[in-house]
């Protein structure tokens, strides 16, 4: 195991943004992010991720192999949320299996770079596509959990009716942005995303940081409901990713050959979204609880991930 990356990681400076809030709760501060501006960092960050990942594939050439990656890419966002809705369920209510689906189907930006510094530890490059699969990856995952939220929810007054549950998914002000995003970035050319730049780019991980701030503040506040859930949302946050990354590096030989890509699939299947699906669901589905959510993704997915995920996965694509 890489340790030396492990404490790399360990030691971003957004994660511990996340554990100084979950701190701040048990020391009783009074620090807290006013609601409006939280509202508005969640739908900054789904516009920057959307931006950025459009601007990287209007660099590319579209080939059939991007095209087949793609897709493939999505069919695994919109696979995973499926099975480990049904999962979930067995254990918790239909807000937060949603939530929690949607987010081990959605990826991990902070997994992901660290998956490009694990490549760059093997001498191998990451393929700039990569970079826009994993923006399309986010939404597919979000729309699926909205709609199995919709069609399970017994408790709302106002049910949507299954005929317009696609069309509210795609409607929805988180979805339609980091789509609507990813297009507008695709069309833009250098010099127009040039003057956007550095609000996409320089002042990111700022407000990523300022967002995890206030995600472990409200996580500081219900954590007592990630422990009443028992072991549960622990095997579930350890095994199922495992699972769904092992499964991926194996299968994706099916579609390319190339290692960093299969290796690539496999990070993207075993990460869990701390980023855009709390911010889509904090928003769309303010009764599934972040207590729970993200210390499933940050404290228990991610270290696995970058200790012993990783290594598993590049041992298969290298072997398969």
């Amino acid at each position: 195991m890489n340790f030396d990356l492990l404490i790399d990681n360990l030691t971003n400076p957004a994660l511990l943004f996340f554990v100084l809030g979950v701190l701040a709760v048990y020391l009783k501060s009074d620090l807290e992010i006013p609601e409006n501006s939280s509202k508005f960092i969640s739908l900054y960050l789904l516009f920057a991720i959307g931006f950025k990942g459009g601007q990287e594939l209007s660099h590319e050439a579209i080939t059939m192999e991007i095209g087949w990656a793609m897709l493939f890419g999505i069919f695994i966002s919109l696979m995973i949320p499926l099975y480990t809705f049904f999962i979930l369920r067995r254990k918790l209510n239909v807000f937060n299996a949603g939530a929690i689906a949607a987010a081990y189907g959605s990826v991990s930006a902070v997994t992901f770079v660290t998956a490009v510094t694990y490549l760059e530890s093997q001498q191998l490059l990451l393929h700039g596509y990569m970079v826009a699969i994993m923006a399309l990856m986010e939404s597919p995952a979000i729309i699926i959990g909205l709609i199995l939220i919709s069609i399970f929810n017994k408790e709302e007054s106002q049910k949507i009716r299954k005929s317009s549950i696609i069309k509210h998914s795609f409607t929805n002000g988180s979805v339609l942005l980091i789509l609507g995003s990813l297009i507008i970035g695709y069309v833009a050319n250098a010099k127009q995303a040039e003057g956007i730049k550095p609000f996409t780019n320089d002042l990111f991980k700022g407000f990523l940081a300022i967002f995890l701030l206030d995600m472990g503040i409200t996580s500081g506040k219900k954590l007592k409901a990630f422990f009443s859930f028992g072991w549960f949302p622990i095997i579930f946050a350890i095994f199922i990713p495992l699972f769904n990354g092992c499964i991926i590096a194996f299968v994706s030989s099916f579609v390319t050959q190339d290692i960093t890509n299969r290796f690539m699939f496999a990070v993207l299947a075993a990460s869990a979204s701390y980023i855009a699906v709390p911010a889509a669901m904090k928003i769309s589905v303010p009764k599934a609880n972040p207590g729970l959510l993200l210390p499933m993704a940050l404290a228990v997915t991610f270290p696995i991930n970058i200790t012993v995920g990783m290594p598993i996965y590049f041992l298969i694509v290298q072997n398969c």
